[in-house]
């Protein structure tokens, strides 16, 4: 087997963990964590066609994977900051109980 396809198995793997986790979970907080782990999963699919392509003297798989985790890293501090700001006004992180916006 090529280990291309073992990655791409693993990367498929975790994102379905982060999608069952994201669409099943009621808490905020464990939301956050499942499309960390999809975001993981991308990661992992770029480093691995980087790894196994043409030129994998070029670093552009790298570089990406790079950006992607610098972009996760404000996402996770946005969201749990959003999370932490409804906490305090509703009292709960059950997604939900927050109905707030609702007309």
């Amino acid at each position: 087997m090529n280990p291309l396809v073992a990655f791409l198995l693993v990367a498929a793997m975790l994102f379905a963990i982060g999608l069952a986790g994201a669409l099943v979970r009621r808490n905020a907080i464990l939301v956050l964590i499942g499309i960390e782990l999809m975001l993981n999963a991308a990661n992992l699919n770029l480093i691995a066609f980087w790894r196994y392509g043409p030129h994998p003297e070029a670093l552009t798989g790298m570089l990406f994977a790079i950006f992607s985790i610098a972009v996760a890293a404000a996402e996770a501090a946005v969201g749990l900051g959003l999370v932490i700001a409804i906490h305090r006004h509703t009292g709960t992180t059950n997604l939900d109980q927050m109905n707030g916006m609702k007309g």
